[in-house]
């Protein structure tokens, strides 16, 4: 596919990038773009409705995080399988599933959504335009493979203060998101490692080791995380974890936890763990868990960043931070590579890091998704009978672990019926699913407060019945 016809208005009150974003998704859910079709690239989409890369960019960014399309290395964008997903048509409306149940979709409670409406336009274009307005010769050269050098250190003063990270410049690694940041992660392990997952899964991780064909091992979790016991048991080299707020099931690994992890990883030359970071800025209660890598001695832990959840998904600028050892392996194995990310949007976020302006987005971001999540868990009460919430008071999605009796699928089919989907546990495990257990995601990042409101009063209707 190389165009997509679509009316964009510049005088209407929605931005393009949601015009575009509306569109696809719409064309999405009726079916007229079906599982695995593939989208126009950026670059030609953008050429052919005459508007700025980066518009295109930020519309495709928000149907990843939504899930309704997916990226593929090398390759480009698709349109990805989702279950339940319905489509429109003139003559009649049908699930693409078994189900043939009349429904629309008002209400998505994505868990891996993020809130573009409050992206800091005026603050981006200022400093776009500063940063353009020094620009000189060298700013459009290939820059250091590991990114340059005066944003890598803003990188490492907010993770000091913020994250309780000990790292130098000289160990930061930045790329073009998280997916390539794995990608340059494998080329320096290499391809020989065991990798343990946390079971139920952030499964595009889990999706990219299985891809780059990595030996990968599920590990049950128990109310602390990973199970250190049971990772024991296994040949595993290298354990991927979610430490301060685990995806999907919102734990937060404690203190004793983190240090028998440590341990584990300290008994064996050669053994590291990944800490994935990805939303630990947003926490609504107590301080913020340190980071694991903070406790690191030995330089086991190879620690993961983002500003995809923090600023937008189409920033595309994600990081590393690897311990000596690795660092020694990076040099030796993938230094190579050129840097995947421009200067100039470096330069960008590295002002924005340094003139105070992340600190305030945060600030902004973390109230209005607390005033989401105080929404929700009020408006939830009515349903404690039936079910209680777990993974609050931290990310942007909060788990609804049901009664016995209670099955999973017949909850989300009933929530479709009332226009709102909601996402079971069951499909992020990798391992065996516990058959029993009925829990739900809902993600509360792309709803308003209003939205969430009217959304969880259907909930109440179908879901008391069950």
């Amino acid at each position: 596919m190389n165009e997509l016809t679509i009316n964009l208005n510049p005088e209407k009150a929605a931005p393009l990038y949601e015009q575009i974003y509306e569109y696809i998704r719409k064309d999405i859910q009726r079916g007229q773009l079906t599982v695995g079709a593939r989208l126009p690239s950026t670059r030609a989409l953008a050429q052919y409705l005459e508007v700025s890369r980066s518009t295109v960019v930020l519309a495709y960014e928000q149907l990843l995080s939504e899930g309704y399309i997916e990226s593929r290395p090398c390759k480009g964008f698709f349109v990805a399988e989702i279950e339940g997903l319905y489509q429109l048509s003139t003559k009649e409306v049908r699930f693409r599933t078994k189900l043939e149940k009349k429904e629309t979709v008002e209400f998505d409670f994505s868990p891996s959504g993020v809130d573009l409406n409050s992206f800091p336009y005026s603050v981006w274009r200022k400093l776009s335009k500063e940063v353009l307005l020094d620009a000189r010769a060298e700013l459009f050269r290939v820059g250091d493979p590991q990114g340059e050098p005066g944003f890598r250190r803003a990188i490492c003063t907010y993770l000091h203060q913020a994250r309780g990270v000990v790292c130098t410049p000289e160990q930061v690694i930045v790329g073009a998101g998280s997916d390539c940041v794995l990608l340059i992660l494998s080329l320096i392990l290499g391809r020989d490692r065991v990798i343990a997952f946390e079971d139920p899964a952030y499964r595009q991780a889990y999706r990219l080791a299985k891809g780059m064909d990595y030996d990968t091992i599920p590990v049950e979790m128990d109310r602390q995380g990973m199970q250190v016991s049971k990772l024991r048991q296994t040949k595993a080299d290298t354990a991927y974890v979610t430490p301060s707020h685990q995806f999907p099931t919102g734990v937060i690994m404690p203190l004793g936890r983190r240090m028998e992890l440590l341990k584990w990883a300290g008994e064996r030359e050669g053994r590291y763990i990944i800490e994935d970071d990805y939303d630990s800025e947003f926490r609504y209660k107590g301080k913020p868990i340190p980071a694991l890598q903070g406790y690191d001695r030995q330089g086991r832990v190879i620690y993961l960043g983002t500003f995809s959840k923090s600023i937008a998904p189409a920033i595309r600028l994600s990081y590393m931070v690897l311990p000596e050892p690795v660092l020694e392996e990076y040099r030796k194995k993938a230094r190579f590579i050129q840097s995947t990310v421009s200067k100039v949007d470096q330069m960008i976020v590295q002002r924005f890091l340094e003139e105070g302006y992340y600190e305030r987005h945060l600030n902004k971001m973390r109230a209005a998704y607390k005033g989401r999540h105080d929404v929700l868990l009020e408006e939830m009460k009515a349903l404690l009978p039936v079910c209680k919430v777990e993974g609050e008071h931290s990310g942007v999605h909060i788990l609804l672990r049901f009664s016995e009796g209670y099955r999973e699928e017949e909850l989300i089919r009933k929530a479709g019926e009332k226009g709102i989907r909601v996402y079971g546990l069951s499909g992020f495990y990798i391992g065996r699913k516990k058959e029993t257990e009925a829990v739900l995601l809902l993600g509360y990042a792309t709803l308003t407060e209003e939205e969430i409101r009217q959304a969880v009063r259907r909930l109440k209707d179908c879901w008391k019945e069950e």
